[in-house]
């Protein structure tokens, strides 16, 4: 009995590590430590992030709150997918309750009443970007690289994907979103998607003002004045914004058999590769996924935000039978193979009518 409980009490400490919390000059630091796994979330993870949220919500000793990831190489790059496969495939329910409840914590982070500071050094994507995305301060590095690439895996961009890309300018948000293309901190922050640049090596010297912060009223201002001490809010020469008139032409079109069709006839010489390049990607990608992709994030352009959480959920309720996600799974991350049976396996043997159907009934889960 004694060596079960022993047991036990390492396996609940295990999990409490993943995230560790504490307070230091009444700002909560958070921090996502799983780094080998690259500190993919899971749900314990959640549960874990979202009861400290509350607490620290509810305690007027603490003022903002920094988010981080432990190592070098990510903050966090997504969720835990693997066991959401497992958990389909056993017939168990993880994969249902983990997007309920990491829904619940994006949203939460998206209204938190203090501000949130996300450090967003190394990969952050997927269950990464819905963690910073309703951040008040989103600060990058050399070592970002930020992406929205479940369509890679037979899967739509989720976490609140459907509200923040579409309100990126022009098309870009929906280039990356059905691309699942990675960008850097000039990109970044030339998309929104990142208000401050910082070296990394120069995160010591942000933890340093943080804790010797001499706190005048307003919590968000004064964080606000520390980073103006130390980071800038622009990069010069982005690439996407050389590439934006393009991007803005071809991911306007109705459809993404056209997008793709029109990728490869390019003939602006400045375009050109990129265009070759870019429909290639696609045609590794999942057609279902990328058209579901394209019809949620024009919808989401039009919707509040509890409502693109709402249309996630919808489509996920859907998607482990009917989507390609448990296919992509397979191919790139159980057998490694890298050749997903995709269903269908081209976008020309989409429907319209198939892509509409995972959209049928929508209003009566919102209402």
């Amino acid at each position: 009995m004694t060596a079960q409980v022993s047991s036990e009490a390492r396996h609940a400490e295990t999990l409490q590590d993943e995230v560790l919390a504490e307070v230091r000059n009444h700002i909560g630091h958070l921090t996502l430590n799983r780094p080998a796994g690259l500190n993919a979330i899971t749900l314990p993870m959640v549960r874990s992030l979202a009861s400290q949220l509350q607490a620290w919500a509810d305690d007027p000793q603490v003022y903002a709150v920094v988010l981080r990831g432990t190592g070098d190489k990510a903050f966090c790059a997504g969720g835990d997918i693997r066991s959401l496969y497992d958990s389909f495939k056993n017939g168990d329910t993880l994969h249902q309750d983990f997007f309920v409840e990491e829904y619940a914590l994006d949203l939460a982070i998206h209204h938190y009443r203090k501000p949130v500071l996300a450090l967003m050094d190394g990969f952050v994507l997927g269950g990464g970007m819905g963690l910073v995305q309703g951040a008040d301060l989103r600060v990058v590095t050399e070592r970002s690289r930020l992406a929205m690439p479940e369509v890679a895996i037979g899967y739509f961009p989720d976490v609140g994907g459907s509200y923040f890309l579409p309100r990126v300018p022009g098309e870009l948000g929906i280039y990356l979103g059905v691309t699942g293309v990675q960008i850097r901190a000039a990109d970044a922050l030339y998309c929104g998607l990142a208000d401050w640049y910082l070296e990394s090596a120069r995160f010591a010297d942000l933890d340093r003002k943080l804790d010797g912060l001499q706190w005048q009223g307003s919590p968000l201002k004064d964080l606000q004045g520390v980073l103006a001490k130390l980071a800038v809010q622009q990069l010069p020469d982005a690439p996407l914004a050389a590439l934006r008139p393009a991007i803005d032409h071809f991911f306007a079109l109705p459809d993404v058999a056209s997008i793709v069709e029109q990728l490869q006839e390019v003939t602006v010489a400045d375009s050109r590769e990129w265009g070759l390049t870019t429909a290639d990607l696609m045609k590794t990608r999942s057609p279902l996924a990328m058209a579901v992709t394209l019809e949620m994030l024009r919808r989401g352009r039009r919707l509040p935000l509890e409502q693109c959480f709402a249309l996630e959920l919808h489509l996920d309720r859907q998607w482990f039978e009917r989507g390609d996600l448990i296919e992509g799974v397979r191919a790139l991350i159980i057998d490694k193979d890298k050749r997903p049976r995709w269903n269908p396996s081209t976008l020309h043997e989409l429907t319209p009518s198939q892509v509409q159907s995972f959209f049928d009934h929508f209003k009566k889960v919102v209402n």
